[in-house]
């Protein structure tokens, strides 16, 4: 993508295997890219000590979480893990965070109430904390009383993963960026940058501003028979369990009803899914992800791009990713 961005960075989860990840992203650190994110992926990898491995093979691409959540790890606690992760990877750490979705929090036992005062809590005492002030603040959700930082990072910018129109309006009001979500088209991008403007304007700032790195699918293989099917296999999984995506989707609800029925939600079976795929037309999968031979992938990632992503975060969906790598690289 030389000449055509200037930043491109990667995005992985526990599909990844870590000690492969770790062999990637010292090839992506070598090629100019500019960040690699790692996801909670659920139940089955904690994107910090992820992180923490990257760095050790890496010296100069930025490590985010993408995106740990709010509900169970205490703001101090959660701000001391990334003064140490400042201090590992030299200053490159970025922390990604969201507020969980259902049913997964109700099924470890989150009460997901009022995310958005959550989430402006969090962000509110972690970023005077990260700037080395003493804080005492008493909100509903974080209650901090005369605590300071033992050591205050480098720096470690905020961002806030948002799917919903509301949070994506407190990203832009409170966070450093915000880090938007996959499996949506462009045109979903362009009604979400509105609202990320209306909120930094309320904080007296410019849509230029807010970092929006964004998760983006894809799904490349020459064999295109293999591309297509992967692609509807993931858009199938999201759209059964996390239903926050399958809103943001503007996937029929007939369509998503039907996946449901099919996988029973979250969690499922490798098997339901595989009976689900067949609810899902190639051509909705090629609307919400690059799928296809390098060309066509590049073309559906420019698309994000000229919709206001300012850097697409590659997520390998087939098993085929150093071409992806070799083919994306910015030097």
């Amino acid at each position: 993508m030389k000449g055509e961005i200037e930043r491109c960075g990667l995005y992985f989860t526990s599909a990844t295997p870590l000690k492969d990840e770790l062999l990637y992203a010292r090839l992506a650190d070598r090629y100019g890219f500019t960040s690699i994110w790692q996801g909670e992926s659920r139940t089955s990898r904690d994107s910090t000590v992820s992180i923490a491995a990257l760095a050790t093979v890496t010296k100069n691409i930025k490590l985010g979480t993408g995106v740990l959540h709010t509900w169970t790890r205490n703001v101090v606690t959660l701000a001391t893990t990334f003064t140490t992760l400042d201090e590992l990877t030299g200053g490159r750490a970025c922390l990604g965070i969201g507020v969980l979705w259902e049913p997964m929090a109700s099924k470890i036992g989150v009460e997901r109430r009022r995310p958005l005062l959550a989430m402006r809590e969090y962000v509110t005492v972690l970023k005077r904390l990260f700037r080395g002030e003493e804080v005492s603040f008493e909100g509903e959700f974080v209650r901090v009383r005369g605590v300071r930082l033992e050591r205050v990072p480098e720096k470690v910018p905020v961002y806030v993963g948002a799917t919903g129109f509301k949070m994506m309006e407190l990203a832009g009001e409170i966070a450093d960026g915000v880090l938007l979500n996959y499996l949506v088209s462009p045109e979903y991008n362009r009604k979400a940058l509105q609202h990320v403007e209306e909120g930094a304007k309320r904080a007296g700032r410019k849509l230029a501003e807010i970092d929006r790195p964004q998760l983006l699918a894809v799904s490349f293989s020459n064999d295109l028979e293999k591309a297509y099917l992967k692609a509807r296999l993931m858009v199938a999984e999201y759209l059964a369990m996390e239903p926050h995506i399958a809103i943001a989707s503007g996937v029929p609800e007939k369509i998503t009803e039907e996946i449901r029925e099919v996988t029973g939600g979250w969690p499922t079976t490798n098997e339901k899914l595989s009976m689900a795929v067949d609810i899902v037309p190639e051509n909705l999968a090629a609307k919400l992800m690059a799928v296809g031979d390098l060309e066509s992938c590049r073309k559906k990632i420019l698309e994000y791009v000229g919709s206001g992503c300012t850097e697409p975060l590659l997520y390998p969906v087939t098993d085929e990713v150093l071409p992806l790598i070799h083919y994306f690289r910015i030097k």
